[in-house]
């Protein structure tokens, strides 16, 4: 077992945290809790997941509501101090309204949910997240969401190119992101957010495990 403690959060309507749950604990071995999101801290966890869901019913705009939660206090607080955070689907749009990374996930550009899976290109390897694959690895991920067209402004954009903040692309987009971002981090390199939910794709059983290289390196780096 490594030295990682993952906290997921939970809010009202999540609904992926079982999932996350299920692949650090029962396949990765990981000393993994729940952290309610009325919590004020987030205890001794050094890696924290904010996952996919809906998230007090994505009333007001996706993710704005949960960003006010006492738990993210603490969250922005261990971000800011180089803690590791992942925010998927849900929770990448949570930490886009916390300003923790930038821009904004909109409405689908043909103004409908997504689900299926769709082909990324790892357009960075050079990150706790991804040094596990190729750069310009094809892989295979599932979506699911309605808002996961990600927007920011052009300067914003020259940025996160300029300095290798985007990790995945879409092959075939399928929400109509700018640049084809499906996945990026932060400036400091300790936090993703990505649309894909790769612990949808990290069971053998379910004939994909394409996402659990980029959970299995998370860990790993803490040891």
């Amino acid at each position: 077992m490594s030295q990682a403690k993952v906290g997921i959060v939970v809010f009202p309507g999540s609904n992926c945290d079982h999932d996350a749950y299920f692949v650090f604990k029962d396949i990765l071995n990981v000393d993994t809790k729940f952290l309610w999101h009325k919590e004020g801290n987030i205890e001794d966890r050094n890696i924290i997941i904010l996952p996919g869901g809906f998230s007090y019913g994505d009333y007001l705009r996706c993710g704005a509501i949960a960003s006010f939660s006492n738990i993210l206090k603490d969250i922005t607080s261990f971000a800011k101090k180089g803690g590791i955070v992942i925010g998927i689907c849900n929770g990448f749009q949570v930490l886009c309204e916390t300003g923790l990374l930038p821009g904004v996930l909109l409405r689908n550009d043909n103004l409908k949910f997504v689900c299926k899976t769709v082909s990324l290109k790892v357009e960075n390897n050079k990150s706790i997240f991804t040094y596990k694959y190729g750069v310009k690895e094809d892989i295979n991920i599932p979506v699911a969401h309605g808002e996961g067209n990600y927007y920011c402004e052009e300067n914003v954009l020259q940025e996160l190119i300029a300095k290798n903040q985007i990790l995945f692309s879409y092959n075939d987009n399928p929400n109509g992101s700018i640049h084809n971002i499906a996945g990026i981090q932060n400036e400091s390199r300790n936090i993703l957010g990505m649309m894909p939910h790769p612990e949808r794709a990290s069971d053998i059983k379910l004939g994909n495990t394409d996402g659990l290289r980029l959970l299995q390196g998370v860990v790993e780096s803490i040891i």
